[in-house]
């Protein structure tokens, strides 16, 4: 017996596309509209806080097959805002899994929707941006649907909510370096990536004053990811004009973003975004391509870097995008993308292990 169609996400444009419910398969939800090109790591794109208040579409065709792994999440609490793939399947062949995907998002209130045309909806943002998008019930008047997503706010709040509300730690054997990591939705991964290299790591809310962060005698800071627009917490870019230069800093995707901001650079919304782990990206220092994972919205202006103390390092080889930035004088380094998965060729450059060296001969000269 052929399935019933149960579900339909509406676009902002009027277009429909119907289909079937997983996840939490009552919950409507009005969001931007993104996709992601990754052929794995669909857990981790579940659970990166980068993408609270956006829909993700899945380019790769199967989605769900290997289930959900209990240490394989990006945050203890996934917050997306809906998933859309064009083939789920809820019976994973993981020895390793502990829940399905439709468990985890329906415990997690977020909306799926498969037998979608995702290779149309990809092309319909690459030609149209990032566009608002509502899931439903099939059966839901359309011009309902549009009024809910004409008539949902715009979210300023989403560092807020996904931010640590109070310090925390995590700690390492054979220490020897404290890292303050300020959260502005701050990825597992990255945690133990610094565990990984000798760093004890406090991470502290975003809204920490750099008073408090000095306080804490940390031999560097880290600036990490998070959802939303750089504009919506300028109090992080008056925090980085106040630690510039008094210790090393490493700042990664919406960090990056609020680095450049500090330093008169401007930033825009690109029209949909880089997000997924096959962007390759070059290095001016070395020649070399780093194969990296990103996640973002906004890009900082080539023409506005030039104009300040920020060097370029990195750029984006398939749009001539900036991907990186330096200031040595003030210790501070940047890249565009997710460093603790990046690939580069001959496994040189490492972005976090630039970040211990420059720790270390601060430490020497301190």
């Amino acid at each position: 017996m052929k399935r019933q169609f149960d579900r339909k996400l509406v676009l902002e444009d009027g277009s429909e596309y119907p289909g079937y419910a997983f996840g939490d398969k009552e919950a409507e939800s009005v969001c931007e509209l993104v996709f992601n090109t990754s052929m794995v790591g669909y857990q981790e794109i579940l659970s990166d806080p980068t993408y609270t208040g956006q829909m993700v579409v899945m380019t790769y065709p199967l989605i769900g097959n290997y289930g959900i792994s209990d240490d394989d999440y990006e945050a203890k609490t996934p917050t997306m805002g809906g998933f859309i793939v064009h083939e789920y399947n809820d019976l994973p062949s993981n020895f390793r899994y502990t829940k399905t995907l439709s468990e985890v998002m329906e415990e997690n209130h977020i909306p799926g929707i498969e037998g979608v045309d995702t290779r149309k909806l990809t092309r319909v943002i690459r030609e149209k941006g990032c566009i608002k998008a509502l899931i439903t019930n099939v059966n839901t008047d359309k011009e309902k649907a549009l009024e809910l997503i004409k008539n949902a706010p715009e979210r300023h709040d989403t560092v807020a909510c996904v931010s640590s509300k109070k310090k925390w730690y995590s700690r390492t054997a054979n220490p020897k370096f404290n890292v303050v990591a300020v959260d502005l939705g701050i990825k597992l991964s990255v945690i133990r990536a610094l565990n990984e290299r000798n760093c004890n790591v406090t991470i502290v809310p975003y809204n920490t004053s750099a008073e408090a962060i000095l306080s804490m005698n940390p031999d560097g800071i880290f600036l990490s990811n998070g959802p939303g627009s750089p504009e919506d917490i300028l109090e992080v870019v008056d925090l980085v004009k106040s630690l510039k230069g008094k210790l090393p800093i490493l700042a990664v995707d919406l960090g990056y973003e609020l680095v450049a901001l500090a330093y008169g650079a401007k930033v825009y919304k690109h029209k949909f975004g880089h997000r997924g782990a096959n962007h390759p990206v070059k290095c001016a220092e070395t020649g070399k391509i780093e194969i990296t994972t990103q996640n973002h919205s906004y890009i900082v202006d080539r023409e506005s870097i030039e104009k300040t103390d920020l060097k370029i390092t990195h750029t984006n080889v398939i749009d001539g995008t900036v991907a990186g930035f330096k200031c040595e004088n003030d210790k501070i380094y940047a890249v565009q993308y997710h460093p603790e998965v990046a690939k580069t060729y001959n496994d040189n450059g490492n972005m976090f292990d630039k970040f211990i060296e420059i720790m270390k001969e601060d430490s020497v000269n301190a």
